[in-house]
């Protein structure tokens, strides 16, 4: 696995927060942004794919958008018995799926899918090409991701969140990507960005469509 720490810094106290963040107050602000252009690429019927969806709470809203089913690929076995709990709080034990797993070491075992989505996810990741280009590999049709606004504050903050955790003695590290490194992973697998980024002034939201969707 080309990642450390996942387990430690997102553990099961902070899946049990997300899950009861989620009930209470819905979808954060970023991925209101991802579900917004998800929705905008077509959900009827879609097979979903989820990389590092933690308790799968943008899933479980892209399921009641209309995708027929979603798969959650999260590297942290913290989220597993809260995302448990969050499908039976709304029924979809049967739509939503989740595995254990790097979605760059996954190979063949792990499909493709219509929607792929990434919230929050990318800037948690030491290798930008390489996590960019596995998620483009296995979309069909749209990918739909997002990162910290690039620029210099972006850059001193994971500086100074990176000394912090070394203090701590953390393995988990974050990072600030550039966005031309994301954009040309993307590129490289046939998909090509689907307007402009939109979101907030901390966390921006792309997304990228194959020219030629291929079937399933």
């Amino acid at each position: 696995m080309r990642c450390c720490g996942y387990d430690e810094f997102f553990d099961a106290r902070l899946a049990r927060k997300d899950a009861d963040r989620y009930l209470r107050k819905g979808l954060r602000t970023s991925a209101r942004h991802v579900l917004e252009l998800a929705r905008e690429g077509g959900l009827a019927g879609a097979e979903v794919l989820e990389i590092g969806g933690g308790v799968g709470a943008l899933s479980v809203e892209l399921v009641a958008a209309g995708a027929a089913h979603a798969t959650v690929v999260e590297l942290s076995s913290g989220y597993e018995e809260a995302a448990r709990g969050l499908l039976a709080e709304r029924g979809l034990e049967r739509r939503v799926e989740h595995r254990r797993g790097d979605v760059v070491e996954a190979g063949d075992e792990l499909g493709d899918a219509d929607v792929v989505v990434l919230e929050r996810v990318v800037c948690c990741y030491p290798d930008a090409t390489a996590l960019v280009g596995a998620v483009a590999a296995r979309t069909r049709r749209r990918l739909v991701l997002s990162y910290p606004r690039p620029g210099a504050p972006a850059r001193a903050f994971a500086r100074v969140a990176n000394l912090v955790l070394r203090l701590r003695r953390s393995d988990f590290r974050i990072a600030a990507h550039p966005r031309e490194t994301i954009r040309a992973a993307a590129l490289a697998h046939g998909l090509q960005p689907a307007g402009p980024e939109s979101g907030g002034p901390v966390w921006r939201v792309a997304a990228f469509d194959r020219a030629y969707p291929t079937s399933r």
